[in-house]
């Protein structure tokens, strides 16, 4: 992690934005002291798209039944 102080922030900022387009963490300070941090901004996911699975499967009519005994034992608890 680089460490800038504001001066040489406000100089150089395009050259530090390269850098931390390339992945490093920049710290500004001021008189010594850290103040903030530049970082890479995560990529942005595609928003999600609700009903995409609709048709591909069908939910069973009892699916909050009771697990079998065996089930449960499978799990390792006690019927």
């Amino acid at each position: 992690m680089k460490t800038v102080n504001v001066h040489e922030a406000k100089t150089h900022l395009s050259r530090l934005l390269e850098e931390v387009e390339a992945g490093q963490e920049v710290v500004i300070a001021r008189a010594g002291r850290p103040v903030t941090r530049l970082v890479p901004l995560a990529p942005q996911r595609p928003p999600r798209q609700l009903g995409i699975l609709a048709g591909r499967y069908a939910v069973p009519e009892d699916w909050d039944a009771p697990l079998s005994p065996e089930a449960i034992a499978g799990f390792g608890g006690s019927p």
